[in-house]
């Protein structure tokens, strides 16, 4: 009930207000079964924008630190996502992605649609960067369409960092479904879900027009941290 208070009441009317998205390949969002929506990450903002468009409910995985928050403000953050019908992932620990995947595996046995990722984080540049190959293990084992999504113009409008977010316009773009079939039976074979998981990041590519990055972005993010307190704090020669 409160998901579809916030979406067609509450939350849906004023984003559509502030960001006033374009929206491009809705008819490619099947009107039933399962499915699962691979998108670019650039905002914060993208977990709300896309289920604000769509026809259909759509469930996300969340990092759990959006539930685990301190505080009043952490609360009222975890009682929003947990009414919204998102699962909180944690996404330390060996264990994580196999987490991940048992969470949308439950969603997708539903026959609901389910939204993913699969960079893993926000893009801290605006860049697309290399996807995790989790999204193809669900795909292949719940034996469901991929459908790719690009998030235009919602990193100009709201930036990692930037709390309030600016007027800006978005274009909320789906490509046609991406069907994986031909793999079936194949969820263990590592360069089979690598094959898949790339035909998907170029999937959103061509859609988003980004510049591409062949690396993971927790990766990157780690490096430019490193490399900015060395600039800051840099070593002392050894004598």
């Amino acid at each position: 009930m409160f998901y579809f208070l916030l979406k067609y009441v509450i939350l849906g009317p004023l984003l559509r207000l502030v960001f006033r998205p374009r929206i491009e390949g809705l008819d490619n969002i099947p009107e039933s079964g399962a499915a699962i929506i691979a998108g670019n990450h650039l905002s914060f903002a993208d977990h709300f924008l896309m289920p604000a468009v769509l026809k259909r409910r759509i469930t996300f995985l969340a990092k759990a630190e959006y539930f685990t928050g301190p505080g009043i403000r952490g609360r009222l953050t975890a009682t929003f996502f947990r009414s919204a019908g998102q699962i909180p992932v944690d996404r330390s620990g060996k264990e994580a992605g196999q987490a991940a995947i048992r969470e949308g595996l439950g969603v997708l046995s539903k026959d609901e649609l389910l939204g993913i990722y699969p960079e893993g984080t926000r893009s801290h540049d605006g860049r697309l960067y290399k996807g995790k190959v989790g999204v193809a293990v669900m795909a292949l084992t719940a034996q469901v369409p991929v459908i790719p999504c690009a998030m235009i113009g919602t990193f100009e409008a709201q930036p990692p960092g930037k709390v309030i977010p600016k007027v800006h316009p978005v274009t909320i773009r789906f490509g046609k479904p991406l069907d994986f079939s031909r793999y079936e039976g194949m969820e263990n074979e590592k360069a089979i879900l690598r094959a898949i998981t790339d035909e998907i990041m170029y999937a959103i590519l061509m859609l988003s027009e980004q510049e591409y990055v062949d690396q993971y972005a927790a990766v990157a993010k780690a490096e430019e941290a490193a490399a900015a307190k060395e600039r800051k704090f840099p070593r002392l020669p050894l004598s």
